[in-house]
């Protein structure tokens, strides 16, 4: 009987080569596996909706279609049950942090070596995290704790409003984008503004702004 794991993963980078670098150090995991690629946000949504049964994603924080922590925090909403590996060429401490603040299962480093990549993954497979061993999650801003909490009760389609809110777009605007009606974003909009304890979408995407890093949508965080 071959009790070997089996496992399904989905790599989302927009760069090949380093794509290619995660498959390497995913492939050596003593499993069988089944590896799919994405180089956008949209790519991987389509996926992981297509494919229920995916056990882990390994998510580049600055992508096409991902704006900050927005995909992180989309992801956790839409697929609570799928855990999510962040990968960033980022060494800023404050934006690993809120990764995990967000629900993120690990964070893996690009310079960080195959056989490490290697270890951290098969940690997450097996049900725990990987954390960095230079970062103390529990030295973080209390502050910004609490506000990634309150982001990270929003709905996946919530999370996507308060997104478009941030570009500076209209709730007719809105409502085109997602095909529904004004009065279901106004529905949203009210709820975006009521879990996050502000009193205008101006104020909601200031506290948005405030977790990422140089504010939404993030530009700083380069892969």
């Amino acid at each position: 009987m071959d009790t070997t794991a089996s496992f399904r993963i989905v790599i989302a980078d927009d760069h090949p080569l380093f794509r290619g670098a995660l498959r390497e150090a995913v492939s050596g995991l003593p499993a069988r596996l089944a590896i799919a690629e994405a180089g956008s946000f949209t790519e991987m949504s389509e996926l992981i909706g297509a494919d229920p049964d995916i056990d882990l994603v390994l998510l580049d924080l600055a992508m096409p279609g991902v704006k900050g922590f927005s995909g992180l925090m989309y992801l956790r909403a839409q697929h609570p049950g799928v855990p999510v590996v962040i990968v960033s060429a980022t060494e800023d401490t404050e934006v690993i942090r809120r990764c995990f603040e967000f629900g993120a299962s690990g964070f893996i480093g690009k310079t960080l070596g195959t056989e490490a990549m290697r270890a951290a993954i098969q940690a997450v497979l097996d049900g725990g995290t990987y954390v960095p061993p230079d970062i103390d999650l529990a030295s973080g801003d209390s502050e910004s704790a609490r506000l990634a909490a309150r982001l990270a009760s929003l709905t996946p389609q919530q999370v996507r409003v308060l997104m478009m809110l941030s570009e500076g777009l209209l709730n007719k605007q809105i409502a085109y984008e997602l095909t529904v009606s004004e009065a279901t974003v106004k529905a949203h909009v009210s709820a975006i503004l009521t879990k996050l304890g502000v009193d205008s979408r101006t104020q909601a995407v200031i506290a948005a702004s405030k977790i990422a890093a140089e504010g939404w949508p993030g530009q700083s965080l380069n892969g």
